[in-house]
């Protein structure tokens, strides 16, 4: 029987320069269960080109290795997901070139490696944490129903891989939007009981430039989730609000 291989098509660049830029092609021997990681953990081990040059390993990101850190994030066959959970038997199941590139909307570190900090940035902008007063005992919490929890934990998924921003039309170097992720997490710590303190600072931040008015409602956003998020209801629960806070405000004018 002869032995079989994953061929895979990879998009590199060395570094923030656009102009090292070039597509290399790899075979690695194929391993039962292999992930998109396993083959390019493979490659890692001989980094060798299809056309047998010797160039240097190929860079990526990757933590948990389960589809929950988020660092994996990367196109595959165009489409944006994680490698991790991208089965070789399930994207390539008759030997097809599979095609690997980085984010297009950060920043390239190097190869399939970006640099996510405008993410975490625009988290720290809304204040995307429950505040305390300090590490002394505060007393148990307020209680929760069941129901409320329920759809707090939907919210709560999201592992700020970047996918809904890849995605999104809106999300690009030209403009301030947030994103669906971001503002996913504004509904969450605003449901959230004590985090609910600064709901009213959390909607000011996204009622401003590139907040919730510059979403295009394209919904590209909850079809590439891998977390299955209601990035919709999110979207439009903060839109509501924002309404009504607005409205409050006029009147209180």
């Amino acid at each position: 029987m002869a032995e079989r291989f994953v061929h895979l098509k990879i998009r590199r660049q060395d570094g923030t320069s656009p102009a090292t830029r070039r597509w290399e092609e790899f075979k690695v021997p194929y391993l039962p269960q292999m992930n998109v990681i396993s083959a390019l953990q493979q490659i890692q081990l001989r980094p060798v080109t299809v056309d047998g040059k010797r160039v240097a390993p190929v860079v990526w990101d990757c933590s948990c290795l389960e589809e929950v850190c988020g660092a994996c994030t990367m196109l595959i066959n165009g489409r944006v997901r994680q490698a991790c959970s991208a089965l070789i038997d399930q994207i390539a199941p008759n030997g097809q070139v599979i095609t690997l590139e980085p984010m297009s909307k950060f920043p390239i570190v190097r190869d399939l490696m970006v640099d996510r900090q405008r993410l975490f940035d625009d988290l720290k902008r809304v204040r995307a944490w429950v505040e305390t007063d300090g590490s002394h005992a505060l007393g148990p919490g307020p209680r929760e129903s069941a129901e409320q929890q329920q759809e707090r934990y939907a919210l709560s998924r999201c592992m700020a891989c970047g996918c809904c921003l890849e995605a999104c039309p809106q999300y690009n170097d030209s403009t301030t939007f947030v994103g669906a992720a971001v503002i996913n997490q504004v509904r969450y710590f605003n449901m959230h009981p004590t985090g609910a303190m600064q709901a009213g600072q959390r909607l000011e931040t996204v009622m401003g430039e590139g907040g919730i008015t510059d979403c295009g409602k394209a919904q590209n956003c909850v079809v590439v989730c891998p977390k299955e998020i209601p990035l919709l209801d999110s979207l439009s629960s903060v839109a509501r609000d924002t309404t009504k806070r607005m409205l409050l405000r006029w009147f209180l004018k």
